[in-house]
């Protein structure tokens, strides 16, 4: 026989012989297995609840919520409950919502305060190392996501949409866990790259709610259960996804592959008022989208797709000949607010104007790397207009490249700042170096107030599968093709 105990959030049972207690339901976790309790994941579990952990007695590995001492020999208790202090989400630099909406959102644009903690390291020249490392997840290709997904601390999963695998990290225990789905939880596979990948956070989330995720088969709400290393997911809209959905103010909207060709599916956030626009569009890859003056732009090889809430999509194909460069970044902004981005003609580089039939096109001397007005012509920054001359202050640049990773936005900076890659005595193609080529020295790199060498890496290769993200209060890189993800440790961020 076993004591029930109930606490505001959960369930607990102190077995009368050995007096331990077990978590028999937690609010919005669903069923609790038994066996999905072992002791290595308990201090994990408690952190989570806010349970309280043992400091010296050995009566119970967990005790119920708000305990303060053992009720059996009256030992204090490492109470956890308001403890914790919850570090800001990260859903990807592409979802930052406390962007201002003369920013675009969608792209690698944070506004995380990282400047003011990592420009307080030694500047360069001096070569800077990583701090902290974890393992990389065993399904390395994966998009990142931390927040609290209503529980009082934070976590990191890691999403392998490729192979339908969801991870979680258990910073207590230091391992990735594989999370089983449970009784009809829909397949999380999506076809897309991981950069055309996006997925939208709740805004306020229930216990163990992430957001809508987009899969093969449609929208779906996902929710984690840690406890029992298991998740389940809500149908939101059932469809043959084209691309990621996007959120502009109150609507929520994706590209769907329908039986008379690509078609463009919008709702309220709420999911009411679904409505659905045919689109004189092609098939195949999207980027993800991007939100900006009220509108939301997909990106595809052929041509542009714009929508305003409430308005029908508009399809526009690039000019004949030309063809975009994803790979180097995205939409960038010039003085006047305008959208633009780069591509190649066949004979030179050009910027074209985003959202109208017959954008301006603006010749270039050579390749731009960047977004966001945070641009690079080989290893100068472009501090004018995106077509402008780069600022030339060191002429050894000339034989290096700097690929762009994330732009930290700061409304007090003049200029853009942000993590990049530098290829160092780097003197071919751009394109080459984002295929494939292996890059003997590269260096990661913050570009603000203060320039910071962070890493050194050797023999890089696919530099475009660099994630930055930030957990814990710690700035990580991870590779696919490293073992350790790569930490440095910020100050506490607002």
């Amino acid at each position: 026989m076993a004591h029930r105990w109930e606490t505001p959030g959960s369930v607990w049972l102190e077995d009368e012989h050995t007096a331990q207690f077990e978590l028999a339901s937690s609010e919005g976790l669903g069923r609790i297995e038994r066996q999905a309790q072992p002791r290595g994941r308990l201090p994990d579990i408690a952190h989570l609840l806010g349970a309280s952990l043992p400091l010296s007695c050995d009566c119970s590995p967990i005790y119920p919520e708000g305990f303060a001492f053992c009720p059996t020999c009256g030992a204090p208790l490492d109470k956890l409950a308001g403890r914790a202090r919850t570090p800001p989400d990260w859903w990807g630099p592409w979802l930052d919502q406390l962007l201002p909406r003369h920013v675009p959102h969608g792209l690698n644009v944070t506004a995380l305060a990282l400047g003011e903690t990592l420009e307080e390291r030694p500047p360069a020249p001096a070569p800077g190392r990583p701090e902290r490392s974890m393992p990389a997840p065993p399904n390395a290709h994966c998009v990142f996501a931390a927040g609290a997904f209503g529980f009082p601390a934070q976590r990191l999963i890691a999403l392998a949409h490729a192979r339908n695998v969801l991870q979680y990290w258990d910073p207590h225990g230091q391992a990735w866990h594989i999370m089983a789905p449970e009784e009809n939880a829909s397949d999380l596979s999506f076809g897309v790259a991981a950069a055309s990948y996006a997925w939208l956070p709740a805004s306020d989330p229930q216990r163990g709610e992430v957001g809508l995720v987009p899969t093969d088969r449609g929208l779906r709400r996902l929710f984690i259960n840690p406890v029992s290393e298991t998740y389940r997911t809500e149908t939101v809209f059932d469809g043959l996804l084209a691309s990621a959905p996007g959120a502009m103010r109150r609507h929520v909207a994706c590209l769907v592959n329908g039986e008379a060709g690509t078609q463009l599916w919008s709702a309220h956030s709420d999911m009411s008022d679904e409505v659905v626009y045919d689109c004189d569009a092609p098939a195949g890859q999207w980027a993800r989208p991007v939100g900006y003056d009220g509108k939301l732009f997909w990106l595809h090889a052929q041509g542009q797709l714009v929508w305003q809430p409430g308005a029908p999509p508009q399809w526009i194909a690039w000019p004949p000949g030309w063809s975009p460069r994803l790979q180097f970044g995205g939409p960038t902004q010039s003085r006047d607010g305008r959208l633009w981005l780069i591509g190649h003609d066949g004979q030179a580089y050009s910027f074209l104007e985003l959202g109208k039939l017959a954008g301006q096109r603006e010749e270039l001397s050579g390749a731009r790397l960047g977004f966001a007005s945070l641009l690079f012509r080989r290893g100068h920054a472009v501090v004018g207009e995106p077509w402008g001359q780069e600022h030339v202050e060191d002429p050894h640049d000339d034989d290096a490249m700097v690929l762009p990773l994330l732009r930290g936005f700061n409304n007090n900076r003049s200029q853009p700042s942000g993590l990049v890659l530098r290829f160092h005595q780097y003197t071919g193609m751009a394109e080459d170096a984002l295929a494939g080529r292996i890059i003997a020295r590269t260096t990661f790199e913050w570009i603000g107030k203060r320039n910071v060498i962070l890493d050194d890496i050797a023999r890089l290769a696919h530099p475009l599968e660099c994630v930055p993200f930030v957990y814990d209060n710690c700035l990580w890189l991870h590779h696919p093709d490293w073992n350790q993800v790569r930490g440095w440790r910020l100050d506490a961020l607002p």
